[in-house]
């Protein structure tokens, strides 16, 4: 995990910068999880309420490509993430402010009522629209491991979050509403891949193949599904996790990705 910065630690005039904006900083609280910026802070204003505050030093090349993806997808996922309030560039640092959600991280684990959360969350992520500016195919994701042809099938319009892990997906409290957060990895792609991989993480934590199939065939996307897009999917992910890991260490998820081919499109 990136090392955090805390906000005594940020230096005068971007504390400022911000305090400008949002008057004075009352209390912060640092946010452990997640892997992909160095400041990530709850911090709670006297003008603009509570919001959450994610940056990276623009020396960071890989925290600015983050932070700035999340930045130009972010008006297109209204009501599937949160909105951004705020931007601050000043001192070598950018960070985005966004509206606080005030809840906890899934538990995709049977039994924690969470599953219709998601698949309101799932039918938002249905109806987003493109945006405006060049996104990478997801199946770049794969660059190594494609067979002719594959790239091909895999081809979509639709925009994708990509990263579905516990982290990324927050419930609200209260309402139960689900929110994907942390959009710096966006692709275009079949609409049916995010369900699919929240699918496999509902399997990774405790749900037979049985219980998270039917979950996924309720979602619109994956009913429309083509299934040698299916196909080529798992075979490319487990081609390519194999490759990473070794053939008995990749066995588990492998084994849970192949039982997408059990549902029928």
């Amino acid at each position: 995990m990136t090392e955090r910065v805390q906000w005594e630690e940020l230096p005068a005039d971007f504390r400022d910068a911000v305090e400008f904006h949002t008057g004075p900083v009352i209390t912060t609280e640092s946010v452990t999880s997640g892997f992909n910026c160095s400041l990530a802070l709850v911090v709670r204003t006297r003008s603009s309420g509570c919001l959450f505050l994610k940056g990276a030093r623009t020396s960071d090349d890989a925290g600015m490509a983050g932070l700035l993806c999340e930045e130009r997808v972010n008006e297109v996922v209204e009501g599937v993430s949160p909105t951004i309030r705020h931007r601050f560039e000043s001192a070598g640092w950018l960070a985005l402010a966004f509206v606080y959600v005030d809840g906890r991280h899934v538990d995709y684990g049977p039994g924690t009522g969470d599953r219709p959360a998601l698949t309101r969350a799932t039918r938002r992520m249905h109806r987003l629209r493109t945006p405006g500016h060049p996104l990478p195919q997801f199946s770049d994701r794969f660059a190594g491991h494609l067979r002719p042809g594959e790239a091909d099938i895999l081809k979509g319009s639709h925009l994708l979050h990509t990263d579905t892990n516990p982290h990324n997906v927050l419930i609200s409290a209260p309402g139960g509403d689900a929110y994907v957060v942390d959009w710096a990895m966006p692709a275009l792609g079949p609409a049916w891949i995010d369900p699919a991989q929240i699918a496999v993480w509902l399997m990774a934590y405790g749900h037979a193949p049985a219980d998270a199939l039917a979950w996924l065939r309720g979602t619109p996307s994956w009913r429309q599904a083509d299934r040698r897009a299916v196909e080529t999917f798992v075979n490319v992910t487990c081609r390519k996790f194999t490759k990473s890991v070794g053939e008995k260490d990749a066995a588990a998820s492998n084994a849970r990705f192949h039982h997408l081919l059990d549902s029928r499109h």
